[in-house]
């Protein structure tokens, strides 16, 4: 399984103060000492972490490779079919959320449209290509059909289950969201869609989402910046690592 490091937060404690430190660019190479298979970053409609020249210095640095997340109808896309990053993933995005909130909707024919438009225009400048949307097999055949390469199941809904985890509801709503998300990545993997997963994976959370055998890669952000702040950034990757490691040489069932 790979795990790509998200680092936005870096940038967004450096835009607290609208200053040149903490750098998301060194923040990347340590993660990479650490371990990290690549590095993501949401470069924003309205910039509030991650900046246009973040992502140009990473895509000259990083060497393993940049998952850039985008919303389909901002410039962000004609920068990304300029620089072509390893993996564009559209993603939705709303100036009035803290973070994003869910995956595309795709039944809606609007934001379809949208979508369409930037993954032809992304594929025809060589980038491959994933959407971000929920563990719903009806969304996972748009993906699909559309010609995305690639899908990232939004795990938001499990991990705040997770938090409920001590109380016998909070364990069966963690099942639940579990085989939502089992199921969804084998129907995926079906499809002939690439498998990822993110959002909200904590320490605490991830082995039951690492158990998961089709999905081959996790974006985690916020847990490890957080972590980085007390023990450094490549610790708090390699000790993410290994918890991922141990996770898939068990059972693989999700359970």
């Amino acid at each position: 399984m790979r795990l790509h490091i998200n680092i936005d937060h870096v940038a967004t404690v450096r835009q607290a103060r609208r200053t040149d430190e903490p750098d998301p660019v060194r923040a990347a190479v340590l993660a990479e000492l650490g371990g990290a298979d690549g590095i993501t970053v949401h470069l924003r409609e309205d910039r509030r972490h991650i900046q246009d020249r973040d992502v140009r210095l990473l895509l000259a640095t990083v060497r393993t490779g940049i998952n850039l997340e985008l919303a389909g109808g901002s410039d962000v896309v004609d920068l990304a079919c300029e620089l072509r990053p390893m993996t564009a993933t559209l993603v939705p995005e709303r100036r009035e959320e803290i973070t994003t909130e869910g995956g595309l909707a795709l039944g809606d024919t609007a934001v379809r449209q949208r979508v369409e438009h930037a993954l032809t225009r992304l594929r025809d400048a060589g980038v491959r290509t994933s959407l971000f949307i929920g563990p719903d097999e009806d969304v996972i055949d748009t993906s699909a059909r559309l010609g995305a390469d690639a899908i990232e199941l939004h795990t938001g809904e499990y991990a705040e289950a997770w938090k409920r985890v001590h109380t016998a509801a909070g364990r069966q709503a963690v099942a639940h969201e579990l085989a939502r998300l089992r199921g969804a990545a084998e129907y995926a993997r079906g499809a002939r869609l690439a498998v990822h997963a993110g959002h909200g994976l904590t320490y605490e959370n991830v082995g039951r989402v690492a158990a998961i055998l089709p999905i081959e890669e996790l974006n985690i952000g916020h847990a490890v910046v957080s972590r980085a702040v007390l023990v450094g950034m490549e610790r708090a990757v390699r000790e993410l690592k290994q918890i991922i490691e141990a996770a898939r040489t068990r059972t693989g069932d999700g359970e």
